[in-house]
């Protein structure tokens, strides 16, 4: 065998070794990524692949903001590679998202500013999310409705209301994160706010509130008397 091919081997062999002998803990961002990713490529063992991915999305957190296809433009990262970081990435957020036991119940601005903030807080682009919720204000589901500058031609009322209305929700709370960090509403988040609102007593769904995500803080629309 070729000492090269040997080094590789050995180099993609060594973070499932430490995972098996001192648990996931131990590990490093990169060798975690790696067992994710499994193998390198001819040239490239996959400890040193991971570290290429890492160092262009900006560690884990950029990680998270990286499209699939965005992920594919990293030399040594295919298709198959960039579904399987997809699918870990999206596992994550599954189980951040759905506590054991009991709905979540949504009592306050904290509580739904709790649910969302370390999801929202670091990501790149902004993301419009609905929380969709019951007669008791407990969380049914979410969904990500648009990803990019909030525009009202996106956010559009009878996209949003059609899936409340397949939930059986009662009411619903909108969320979306500013990426520079701070979360001072835009005329833009009021005018969508209003246009919600204004469907939502139509159909006879409450939006109880929208929060606007920041670095760590946010702002309630209905706090402020805009929702």
């Amino acid at each position: 065998m070729h000492p090269r091919t040997s080094a590789l081997i050995k180099a993609q062999q060594a973070p499932r070794e430490r995972l098996l002998a001192h648990g996931p803990g131990a590990l490093r961002d990169d060798e975690l990524l790696a067992v994710i990713l499994q193998a390198g490529t001819r040239h490239t063992s996959v400890l040193e692949l991971a570290g290429r991915v890492l160092t262009r999305t900006n560690g884990l957190i950029g990680l998270m903001d990286t499209t699939i296809e965005e992920l594919v433009d990293i030399p040594g990262i295919g298709l198959a590679k960039a579904l399987q970081i997809a699918a870990a990435i999206e596992m994550g957020r599954r189980i951040v998202r759905r506590p054991a036991g009991k709905r979540t119940q949504i009592r306050c601005a904290d509580d739904a500013a709790d649910w969302v903030m370390d999801r929202l807080r670091y990501l790149k682009k902004e993301h419009f999310v609905i929380l969709h919720l019951d007669t008791k204000h407990c969380i049914l589901g979410e969904e990500t409705v648009s990803i990019g500058s909030l525009d009202a031609s996106i956010v559009h009322p009878r996209e949003i209301f059609k899936s409340a209305i397949k939930k059986s929700a009662s009411a619903i709370l909108c969320v979306h994160n500013h990426p520079s960090g701070d979360p001072t509403p835009s005329s833009e988040d009021i005018a969508v706010t209003r246009r919600l609102s204004e469907a939502g007593k139509l159909l006879g769904i409450d939006v109880l509130d929208h929060i606007v995500v920041g670095d760590g803080q946010y702002v309630s629309l209905k706090a402020r008397g805009l929702c």
